[in-house]
């Protein structure tokens, strides 16, 4: 694989010298557009990267992972894009002295990419916005009893939203809430598969409650 496709906004106003970096994973058969419209919604101090999935569709857009059916993805092609996003965070570090902070934004197949990533390398992120998806149960990955203890968490899901599995949907809150060991803020919302207004709105205040 090449390197991402990414669009960009510039950080406003950062106290640091490097601003904290939002980094926006969006779902299947979308692109690094998609979400980008949220960034009137996230605080100017963060710079924002929306990436773009490196796996075609199809049916046209793209997929961080291939899967046997909704929601249940395939751990080699899932672990080999965690491999290749992992690589591009690294190239943003490469010869500086002071580590950029990066906080994970992932919407329906691109909550599973970032709850991947999470698992991973739990320490490795500021905080974490996991919307309208699951986790990837079934890999490699180490869904495990407090694997993400003290790690900053917000989970969004619609209570209309039938796009994502029940199963699924109920074991990922489960974990979250009972076995994450995670700081872990849960809402529901009355939408669809979709982002609200006031999701962001909520996501925009605990974004400011952990700076």
């Amino acid at each position: 694989m090449s390197g991402p496709v990414v669009r960009w906004r510039k950080a406003r106003g950062a106290k640091k010298a490097r601003p904290p970096l939002m980094v926006l994973l969006h779902g299947r058969g979308a692109d690094e557009h998609d979400l980008f419209g949220l960034e009137t919604s996230i605080d100017p101090a963060f710079a924002i990267a929306s990436v773009r999935a490196p796996l075609e569709t199809d049916e046209g857009g793209y997929m961080w992972s291939e899967s046997r059916s909704p929601g249940r993805y395939i751990a080699e092609s899932l672990r080999g894009s965690m491999s290749w996003l992992r690589a591009w965070f690294d190239s943003l570090d490469a010869g500086r002295d002071e580590k950029q902070e990066i906080y994970l934004f992932g919407f329906s197949a691109g909550m599973a990419m970032a709850s991947a990533l999470l698992l991973d390398e739990p320490q490795r992120y500021a905080g974490t916005v996991l919307l309208s998806g699951t986790l990837p149960f079934d890999t490699d990955l180490a869904i495990t009893k407090d694997r993400l203890s003290d790690v900053d968490v917000f989970y969004g899901h619609g209570s209309f939203d039938q796009m994502i599995p029940a199963d699924l949907v109920k074991r990922t809150e489960h974990y979250l809430r009972e076995s994450s060991g995670t700081r872990l803020v849960v809402r529901n919302y009355p939408i669809a598969h979709e982002i609200s207004e006031a999701e962001m709105a909520d996501i925009a205040a605990w974004l400011k409650r952990l700076r």
